[in-house]
């Protein structure tokens, strides 16, 4: 096997020399790590599945002993992450199509604002306990942003799991996880202004052109989704008469599509994949889109969260277990804390901001790329690195467990008097929604 070296130390296999002919090509070695995660997260499945535990974590964990923190089966990870990040793409579609957007117009004021003021709360929290301790303040405010982030891929196959997707407390935490995922833009233009490679005008001005862009995405959007789409899917229906192959290769195009869209406008893969479910929901055609992408987002879905526990680096985690662990539970009782007293702020009940709580105590998959981000920029190095990463990893671990807990702790809660009957509660929420239902119109 031929390799080529640059100057930047960069490996390159040659796999066939120069032809005039087009040969066709075939990345062996991706095959064989493909097999062995899909195999891997299948035995892990099937034996938590068996256990009576989330499959989730059968899924993290395979992940995790198969990579190179493990077993070390599969060395070189990217390329299988490339293909899982299909996973979070057919997810956060379907997560879409499952959206009702009168809903997600009553919850609107909640996720936007509300997910708003978590980061800057996080990030003012993080940055004061920086300055207390000595350190830097623009590591803090990094560290605070990172916490920031929840879960899209988990706690949305947790809601997708439980048929909660359409309840109050559901359609609240996946309106805050999309803001999240927008916001994941806004950081990334925040970072070189934190780490000193740019300057804080620049930084404004990204922003600023960042959310210009997102403006006009979802403008495009609302105007394609009454216009276009509905003769479209129409269109498919009726060329798919004799099969669904036809219009599940629509489907699956349409959402790439809008995913490739959004990404190349420097927003994210996950934000036009969820708008384009979005766009479809307001049609007829939902649910039937639905079950012909069910399969292709349960496999991905699988894949990439297998994925998310190749980064986990088991001996890391065995070796300060002590630690980890206790960081973990911090950042799910400061988290619970903070997002129930945000939600609670506008005029929802205590149960319902509660489960919303502890629905985004955990630290997600996108904190991964922040933090490779903000190492490159020097932001954050060394046991910080090391602490945030493996925090990360355990806590992504360790949330499908407390979502097992989430009915104990609410029966919990009504015996303590924390909060009331769910039927007042219900009469509570939807004289809220109503309320919010008002003025949105």
């Amino acid at each position: 096997m031929t390799t080529l070296i640059d100057r930047k130390d960069n490996v390159f296999v040659m796999s066939n020399r120069k032809s005039k002919y087009p040969v066709l090509q075939v990345d062996l070695r991706l095959i064989s790590d493909l097999v062995v995660v899909i195999v891997s997260a299948t035995i892990g499945g099937i034996t938590f599945s068996c256990l009576g535990q989330p499959v989730i974590v059968g899924y993290l964990l395979a992940g995790s002993l198969i990579g190179p923190g493990g077993l070390n089966f599969i060395s070189e990870i990217v390329q299988v992450e490339t293909v899982a990040q299909f996973g979070v793409v057919f997810l956060l579609f379907a997560l879409g199509l499952e959206f009702s957007l009168t809903k997600l117009k009553v919850v609107g004021a909640v996720a936007v604002l509300g997910g708003l003021l978590q980061i800057i709360i996080f990030m003012f929290l993080c940055g004061l306990t920086a300055m207390l301790c000595g350190a830097n303040l623009s590591e803090g405010i990094f560290v605070g942003s990172f916490l920031s982030m929840s879960s899209t891929a988990v706690v949305s196959k947790f809601l997708v799991e439980k048929n909660s997707t359409n309840a109050l407390h559901g359609q609240v935490t996946i309106g805050t996880l999309i803001l999240q995922d927008c916001a994941v833009g806004l950081l990334f233009a925040l970072l070189p202004v934190l780490g000193g490679s740019s300057g804080l005008f620049r930084g404004i001005m990204s922003m600023s052109k960042l959310l210009l862009v997102l403006s006009m995405f979802i403008t495009a959007a609302s105007v394609l989704s009454w216009s276009f789409i509905p003769r479209f899917l129409k269109l498919m229906i009726q060329l798919s008469s004799q099969t669904n192959e036809l219009y599940q290769l629509a489907s699956v195009a349409f959402c790439l599509l809008l995913a490739w869209c959004s990404d190349k406008l420097g927003l994210s893969l996950e934000l036009g994949s969820f708008v384009a479910g979005v766009m479809i929901s307001t049609t007829d055609f939902a649910q039937h889109t639905l079950e012909q992408v069910e399969a292709i987002r349960n496999l991905f879905a699988a894949l990439f969260l297998a994925s998310i526990g190749m980064l986990i680096h088991v001996h890391f985690l065995w070796n300060h277990v002590d630690i980890l662990l206790a960081s973990v539970i911090l950042v799910v009782i400061i988290k619970t804390v903070v997002v129930t007293m945000v939600i609670k702020a506008f005029g929802y009940s205590t149960r319902t901001s509660f489960l919303v709580g502890l629905s985004l105590a955990q630290i997600g998959e996108f904190a991964f790329v922040l933090l490779s981000r903000a190492s490159n920029l020097h932001l954050v190095e060394g046991k910080m690195y090391l602490l945030l990463l493996g925090t990360t990893a355990l806590s992504l671990v360790t949330t499908p467990l407390v979502f097992k807990l989430i009915p104990a702790m609410m029966h919990l809660g009504i015996l303590m008097h924390w909060f009331p009957a769910e039927s007042n509660v219900q009469n509570e929420d939807k004289a809220t929604v109503l309320e919010a239902y008002n003025r949105a119109l």
